[in-house]
């Protein structure tokens, strides 16, 4: 219903930005946060440059894998370098914090609302920051989370305690074998609970958080529905972005917000209804 163009609106003058979105979250009835990794991105989680190269320094340099996304496809020779990659990957970008407060500031601008939160982030960092589990769904999975390779049945497992084992027992880029995750009813390899293929395991909790999703746009749809989108991008588009340009044309009381360094934009249809932000989330959020 949307036509090819899309107006890259940001707003002119920043402050005039932050007072609209900031008078946006005041009079919604409901806020509907949509958040990508730009959000992650933005609270310090990067997966190139610096930070990589000080987690994986060795990987770096024995297979010049250039970040933490590529790498997690490399063809590793052994199950116990695959496994002493993957436990550090999950380690500092689901069990350490993310250096910057960006989700505890995104969490006191809305802990007042009515809120609900679609992520495709894998990160667990809203939890961590006070939102309620119970108002969260992780449409991508879960870094803290594995699954079945092949997968022989729907159910996921926590991984936190063999994690924090694999870190600390692993020597030369590789794990002792004896911690190599197993399947506890086929026997086959575990992998992590991430949508990447057709294998993905969406378990009794992750049709329980869609429910509650629908619910809340159910009950919510003909009020003032605020739809934040904070750090989406054009990979997955279909999962927050697309949906929520349609459900604010269908909603003469809802507002679109989009806050993305660089890519801020929405269709001319919807334009007079948003507010498009280029700019860092977190100084964004800051000036609220």
């Amino acid at each position: 219903m949307f036509s090819r163009i899309w107006t890259k609106k940001s707003t002119e003058n920043y402050s005039e930005g932050i007072g609209k979105l900031a008078e946006a979250v005041k009079e919604a009835d409901a806020v509907v946060i949509g958040a990508g990794s730009g959000l992650s991105a933005s609270a310090g989680l990067t997966y190139s440059g610096e930070r990589f190269e000080k987690y994986f320094g060795d990987f770096i340099a024995k297979y010049h894998i250039r970040d933490m996304y590529s790498g997690g496809f490399y063809p590793y020779p052994a199950l116990e370098e695959y496994w002493a990659w993957w436990s550090r990957h999950i380690y500092y970008n689901r069990y350490v914090d993310a250096p910057k407060p960006v989700y505890q500031a995104l969490y006191d601008v809305v802990k007042g609302k009515d809120y609900f939160v679609l992520t495709t982030n894998v990160d667990h960092q809203f939890q961590k920051a006070g939102f309620d589990k119970k108002r969260l769904f992780y449409t991508q999975g879960d870094y803290g989370l594995w699954q079945c390779s092949r997968p022989c049945h729907q159910k996921t497992y926590d991984n936190e305690d063999a994690i924090r084992k694999m870190i600390s027992e692993q020597r030369d880029m590789k794990i002792p074998a004896e911690l190599i995750p197993k399947c506890p009813v086929c026997g086959a390899p575990m992998t992590m609970n991430l949508r990447c293929d057709n294998t993905f395991v969406q378990d009794e909790g992750w049709y329980a958080a869609s429910e509650r999703y629908e619910d809340f746009i159910r009950r919510h749809k003909e009020m003032r529905i605020l739809f934040l989108e904070l750090g989406v991008g054009g990979n997955t588009p279909a999962i927050i972005k697309y949906p929520f340009w349609q459900m604010t044309a269908e909603n003469p009381r809802a507002v679109y917000v989009c806050v993305n360094d660089g890519e801020a934009a929405c269709p001319k249809e919807i334009a007079g209804q948003s507010i498009c932000m280029n700019g860092d989330i977190g100084e964004v959020l800051k000036g609220l």
